[in-house]
């Protein structure tokens, strides 16, 4: 099921991810929002990326794409409208988390994941790093 704006009660999660989460979570907001994006994708498991991929879409987070994969990691950029991105106003670390924790969990090795946002492009860039020689008890 694809989420758009017009069918996506967008106030509402507005309310709770831009003022409501940042409110209570203060200074420690990314840290924590990293720990609950681990912690989501526990609950609600992709087996590979083009799952990952699909929940992104469903969860109205955006388009994400997989641009680069290497040895020890993979790229993603997430991009959406401007006004459900909101690039200039929010942090992406809920996001980075899932997709370190979803990784983590299909390949089988200690993941962290960094995001970095490109304000002009309108696109936030993913990356995966894996340590492959740190495996983890599945």
């Amino acid at each position: 099921m694809s989420l758009s704006k017009d069918s996506f009660p967008l106030f509402g999660y507005e309310l709770l991810r831009d003022y409501l989460v940042p409110s209570i979570l203060g200074k420690h907001e990314k840290d924590i929002l990293y720990w609950a994006g681990k912690d989501l994708a526990r609950k609600f498991p992709c087996t590979d990326i083009p799952l990952i991929i699909s929940f992104f879409k469903d969860a109205g987070w955006g388009d994400l794409t997989l641009e680069k994969e290497m040895k020890d990691g993979f790229v993603f950029s997430l991009t959406n409208e401007p006004e459900l991105l909101k690039i200039n106003e929010r942090n992406f670390r809920l996001e980075a988390g899932f997709i370190a924790e979803q990784i983590q969990n299909f390949k089988g090795v200690l993941t962290e994941c960094y995001e970095e946002k490109k304000e002009k492009q309108l696109e936030v860039i993913f990356t995966v790093k894996m340590d492959l020689q740190e495996k983890i008890e599945r």
